[in-house]
């Protein structure tokens, strides 16, 4: 259903039906430059918040025709939309999120519209000064901190008000349409575009912004095959998907069930099929950590993934990052000198020893203070020293001098105190278990660890390297946005090696997640298969089996098996329809990079323009009024997942919201009049930059 967004909805009346296509065409026809923003969720809306922001500001003479396309509900979109578990919880704490610029966001001096950030929202709901939302979610509004982590059902009613506030700023700036439908095609006409919606209905526009989010993906090879042979034994494969779409009911009480994954929507299972049907969680007192009791409606649970264990837990800390930490080396002035000499670093040689340095120093710093006696030498003594190799002139990446601060930590710091950063990323690399029972014993013991960890907070060593990690992760987004990396680089060092380590310390759940798998481990209801995981149904039995070959003697065998994760963010193999549609059509491409052999290799996402991010096509023009933003932007951005930071700079944690902007931007003066063609041609060749062609 598609309607024109009206006072006299927050009136309480019905939306209008959609008008028959010869009268959206005359209203089109009145309102001047068409906009179709397909996707509604925080993507889309900051869009669309940046285009009204802007109009406001530069009077047109004819209204914006916006229309705004999603199957599920404007701001909330698929991810944070309602009827979710209010047990699915973010993994940042409150004060992080926002879809609207705030007071440290210059995007040309244009004033945000709607104007709160998530946490600011979140206060005013407490304390009533935000009316219109349902009791449940000010109750919990209300128990939360800036700290801590709320539900996504709670961040999605956010999205839904802020929905609300730019439908009544459209009125005065814009005619804003919303359809509740899929856009399943995009073709070229009458000097714009059409989009066939999934309806039967259409759309007709002059600008068309994909802010598409998480599409249907089709499975891996393995996945696929794991599918075909639960379908012909008669067994239940859950693959990847969307934690509220996965259907739950299928998963009996007191079954096995085999779960691949152990990252957020991990989680998401764990506390769905446990508190979720009843059980309790006791917290931890003098007598002893956290218990759980079951309701007897859970099932057993067997977890796997590649590491062997989950993510690393968020340290309870009263802010995003650590207060006390303090990165000297990769600075922003560090880090852009690259770009500023003419140079394209590459990320192991240039940019990671200048991180390293950071996460190192975070760590001994915070060990000498809080366990002294775990270096040989006085604190101060220690840390000029470690302070004096840092500062040595050499090339970034020089083994000589990795090799001197390996020596150096060696013969001063206890061998059990040391740290390797890197090796972080699979904690029992190379250790051989005897049995299941011992390795479910270091389990239980790396759970407990890492809880306590994240309880000392900024007195952890190891949770203060994280927060290095996460700084840094922030900087590096900025540094190796649109070609500031080297292709060979980015696909071998950053995407490959370091996202996965990074991701696995700095993007886990909160800590109250990892001291309830701890509780569900204690209580018998959770066994861990171990590293490097193989998963077949075997002919035999007829069921699913997982092994680890790190683990002797352990073997798990379920007639249900799910796969914890989202659907894999890879724009060649989606299964949506638009997409495919536009990437046969040649309006877009995936983009191709040199690998380590110099020959081209596809990427995550699609290939497009430097900002505003217009698509380029097969042809390898840019293909005029097509913009792009958020997850398919992953091979000209990295991070393209994260939320946009409140109170961060444009450039860098609130990187999303300037993309936004500069899309409005480039629209608003497309419909102002025609832009000019400069060139008009993109090179194919994968060792050329990218003109921005408009």
């Amino acid at each position: 259903m598609a309607f024109p967004l009206r006072l006299e909805r927050e009136l309480g009346t019905e939306p209008e039906a959609t008008p028959p296509a010869d009268k959206l065409r005359a209203m089109d026809s009145q309102h001047g430059h068409r906009v179709a923003i397909v996707g509604a969720g925080p993507r889309g809306l900051s869009v669309l918040e940046r285009l009204l922001a802007r109009l406001r500001q530069r009077p047109q003479d004819r209204k914006l025709q916006i229309h705004l396309i999603d199957p599920f509900p404007p701001g909330p979109g698929h991810v944070w939309r309602h009827g979710q578990s209010r047990l699915f919880l973010m993994n940042t704490p409150s004060l992080f999120p926002t879809v609207v610029p705030g007071d440290g966001f210059d995007a040309g001096a244009v004033p945000s519209v709607a104007g709160l950030t998530f946490d600011a929202w979140r206060e005013g709901v407490a304390a009533g000064s935000i009316g219109g939302v349902p009791a449940d979610d000010r109750d919990e509004a209300a128990a939360l901190a800036p700290s801590d982590f709320p539900s996504r059902l709670l961040y999605g009613r956010y999205l839904a008000w802020i929905f609300s506030r730019l439908a009544e700023e459209a009125g005065t700036h814009a005619a804003l349409s919303v359809h509740t439908t899929e856009a399943v095609r995009l073709h070229r006409h009458d000097g714009g575009y059409r989009l066939d919606l999934a309806d039967g209905g259409e759309v007709e526009a002059d600008s068309v912004v994909l802010a598409l989010g998480h599409l249907p993906t089709a499975l891996n090879p393995e996945q696929q095959r794991l599918q075909d042979d639960a379908a012909r034994f008669g067994l239940h494969y859950l693959p990847p998907n969307v934690p509220p779409d996965l259907d739950f009911g299928r998963i009996p009480a007191g079954r096995t069930v085999l779960v691949r994954g152990m990252g957020l929507n991990f989680f998401d299972v764990m506390i769905q099929l446990t508190e979720g049907r009843g059980g309790k969680y006791l917290p931890a007192s003098d007598s002893g950590p956290m218990r759980y009791l079951p309701s007897g409606k859970e099932p057993r649970f067997v977890a796997a993934s590649r590491r062997g264990t989950p993510y690393r837990a968020k340290a309870k800390l009263e802010s995003y990052l650590p207060s006390s930490l303090d990165m000297r080396w990769f600075t922003p002035a560090a880090a852009r000198l690259f770009a500023e000499t003419g140079v394209q670093p590459g990320f192991d040689h240039d940019l990671w020893p200048l991180l390293q340095r950071d996460v190192l120093w975070a760590y001994y710093s915070t060990l000498v203070r809080v366990e002294p006696l775990a270096v040989a030498v006085p604190a101060r003594d220690f840390l000029d020293g470690l302070q004096e190799l840092f500062a040595r002139k050499s090339a970034p990446g020089s083994r000589v001098l990795l090799n001197a601060v390996h020596a150096y930590l060696a013969e001063r710091v206890l061998p059990d105190r040391l740290l390797d950063v890197e090796a972080l990323a699979k904690p029992f690399a190379g250790r051989k278990f005897a049995s299941a029972e011992e390795y479910q014993a270091a389990m239980l013991g790396y759970l407990d660890a890492d809880a306590a960890g994240s309880a000392d907070g900024e007195d952890d060593p190891l949770k203060m390297a994280i927060g290095a990690l996460n700084a840094g992760r922030s900087l590096l987004k900025e540094v190796v946005a649109d070609g500031g990396l080297t292709e060979e680089s980015w696909l071998a060092e950053l995407r490959g090696w370091f996202e996965p380590l990074v991701e696995g310390l700095a993007s886990g759940p909160p800590a109250q997640r990892i001291e309830q798998l701890a509780a569900l481990a204690r209580a018998g209801l959770v066994d861990f298969v171990g590293p490097d995981p193989h998963f077949e149904v075997e002919p035999e039995t007829g069921r699913f089996r997982a092994t680890s070959p790190w683990v002797d003697g352990a073997s798990y065998s379920a007639a249900h098996l799910v796969e914890a994760m989202m659907p894999a963010n890879r724009v060649a193999h989606n299964v949506s329809p638009l997409l495919r549609h536009l990437l046969e059509d040649g309006l877009v491409r995936t983009k191709l990079m040199l690998g380590p052999d110099r020959l081209p290799v596809p990427t995550s996402g699609l290939d497009v323009t430097l900002p505003p991010y217009r698509a380029v096509g097969a042809s390898g023009q840019a293909t005029r009024g097509l913009y792009v933003l958020g997850l398919q932007l992953s091979s000209a951005q990295w991070g393209t997942a994260i939320a946009a930071e409140a109170g961060a700079p444009p450039e860098q944690g609130s990187r999303t919201l300037k993309d936004a902007d500069d899309i409005a931007s480039h629209i608003l003066a497309a419909a102002e009049g025609p832009l000019p063609v400069a060139g008009g041609f993109i090179p194919p060749r994968l060792d050329e930059g990218i003109d921005d062609v408009p």
